[in-house]
């Protein structure tokens, strides 16, 4: 069978080097077939493939977001829900009112994106300010960390939570001096919440939200996603299938994306999805979980005392029991099954790495996936080469370094603080790195990524000069291969997607500037010309 397709640039990164070569390469019903050098690309030609002569522009892999949630991310650039920091309380109600007008006057409503951290007066809101803005129609404000959730009390009626009521394992309602409800769900709690509010919105108004989100994605240069549950309850992720394939089955999934359920006792969902989804478009890899929070609300879980206890032996703790994610973890280990573990403060780190050594002792690699920490804000510096000898990939997401550079010297101190997202040393001791976003949290922006992984500071400011603890940085042909070839190993796809090579699936970006040599201060201005997904173009400037 002929080529359909063949590519050909004076500058193609193929994720095997470090360097940009002329290179040709030819594509057949979707996978690359030969590489050769760009003068020799009428070798590759045969009877009725299309010739793409790129001249100089700049070809690399398709970028592969590896942490996102995909309807959070969708939902709140859409129509149906708002974006907002605010920078007070009060600010953030009055946005909300602001939008209440575009929405019709009954059912929630729904923001996300404010911390508390930023606002003028950086304390918890309560349902009081929300509440004499909307006594009757229910509102719920989703915080930026995605940890967190605020609700009105028409908001609390309708979730059915009362004095009463118990959160779940995991979560917590915070309550006022005299023990009562503010409205505001930690953990566990916010997320299973949040998830009854998104259950509201319908299957059309979901499937259009996800179409125009991935193809928002496309045009960043974006091939492959990683949808990961957000929830330690089972049936509460968020991560909704019957969406993709609703897409899948119209022709209108143009991305490859892979779906992260809750680990929970029943396995089934997972192995469910994995019956039907055996092509190349929908996978599900394997689980995930929740070890511990954020260390912004100090509830990541660390070895040593916060450095700004908000009580004696303040380290945060655990959201799932040690004993209990071990027992989930090598069950589902012991059905051929990879679990990507939520893993932000160095003690969660430490126990997760133990159970994913005592996995692999036991039954050695998952069928499908890797075992995959997500996050590793932090870590023991002695811990980074358990996660070689154990075959765990860290899936980190560069532009949470300087989402606050002042946040973790604050909380956990500056002994800490230097020492976090080591990526040069994930990069030297040969830990498989994976980049993404965890969108809604930052932006799902593909340049975003790269800068914020070899500048190590904000993508918008370009702060603080020189970047936060500039030594941790990686170099960009490290970096383009996290956010590529070391996704597509978090999702046991290595052998076909994240490089330019015969074999690989044909994902490809086609850029009007040279991502490994443009000066910084006009890296972010590079723009994609085209998006490839299986030698077809997805996206187009």
């Amino acid at each position: 069978m002929a080529a359909d397709l063949v590519v050909a640039s004076r500058r193609v990164f193929d994720g095997l080097g470090d360097e940009a070569d002329p290179l040709s390469f030819a594509v057949e019903d979707g996978h690359i077939t030969k590489v050769a050098h760009y003068d020799q690309a009428d070798e590759l030609v045969g009877p009725g493939a299309r010739v793409l002569d790129l001249g100089d522009a700049f070809v690399c892999p398709g970028f592969h977001d590896a942490h996102q949630h995909v309807l959070h991310a969708a939902l709140f650039p859409s129509a149906l829900a708002t974006e907002y920091r605010g920078t007070s309380e009060a600010d953030c109600v009055s946005h909300m009112i602001e939008f209440a007008r575009t929405r019709s006057a009954d059912g929630w409503l729904l923001g996300h994106g404010w911390r508390e951290t930023f606002w003028d007066s950086p304390v918890p809101p309560t349902k009081a300010s929300l509440d004499a803005a909307f006594p009757d129609r229910p509102v719920a404000m989703y915080s930026g960390d995605a940890h967190t959730l605020w609700v009105n009390s028409a908001g609390l009626r309708a979730l059915g939570i009362d004095e009463g009521t118990e959160p779940p394992a995991g979560g917590s309602f915070d309550r006022d001096a005299d023990g009562r409800l503010t409205g505001v769900l930690r953990e566990a709690a916010g997320m299973l919440y949040v998830g009854r509010v998104l259950g509201s919105f319908s299957m059309g108004e979901l499937r259009k939200i996800y179409r125009d989100y991935f193809r928002r994605l496309n045009a960043m240069g974006v091939t492959s996603v990683c949808d990961m549950a957000l929830s330690l309850v089972p049936g509460a992720d968020g991560i909704n299938p019957q969406v993709y394939e609703a897409l899948l089955q119209a022709g209108e999934l143009s991305l490859r994306a892979h779906l992260f359920p809750t680990l929970g006792d029943d396995q089934s969902i997972l192995e469910g999805l994995q019956s039907r989804w055996r092509g190349p478009l929908l996978r599900a890899p394997g689980f995930k979980q929740f070890f511990d929070g954020v260390s912004s609300q100090h509830t990541a879980w660390v070895s040593d005392e916060y450095a700004n206890p908000r009580f004696a032996g303040d380290v945060g703790r655990p959201t799932v029991a040690p004993e209990r994610m071990r027992e989930l973890v090598l069950a589902a280990a012991g059905r051929g099954h990879a679990v990507r573990i939520h893993t932000i403060g160095d003690e969660a780190v430490h126990a997760a790495v133990g159970i994913f050594e005592e996995a692999r002792c036991l039954f050695g690699t998952p069928s499908q996936g890797a075992n995959t920490l997500e996050h590793i804000e932090d870590i023991h510096p002695e811990d980074v080469a358990r996660l070689v000898r154990a075959g765990v990939v860290a899936s980190v997401q560069p532009p949470h370094v300087t989402i606050d550079v002042d946040q973790p010297a604050r909380d956990l101190g500056e002994w800490r603080a230097e020492r976090m997202w080591p990526f040069d040393e994930f990069a030297r001791q040969g830990v498989t790195m994976a980049f993404g976003t965890d969108a809604p949290v930052v932006p799902p922006n593909s340049l975003d990524v790269l800068w914020c992984a070899f500048e190590r500071s904000a993508p918008d400011t370009h702060l603080p000069t020189g970047g936060w603890y500039p030594r941790h940085a990686v170099g960009r042909a490290a970096a383009l291969r996290a956010y590529s070839a070391g996704s597509a190993a978090a999702v046991g796809r290595g052998r076909e997607l994240g490089a330019i090579a015969p074999g690989m699936l044909a994902d490809f970006v086609v850029w009007d500037a040279d991502l490994l040599e443009v000066s910084a201060e006009e890296f972010q201005r590079a723009r994609p010309m085209a998006t490839y997904l299986g030698g077809r173009a997805v996206w187009e400037a």
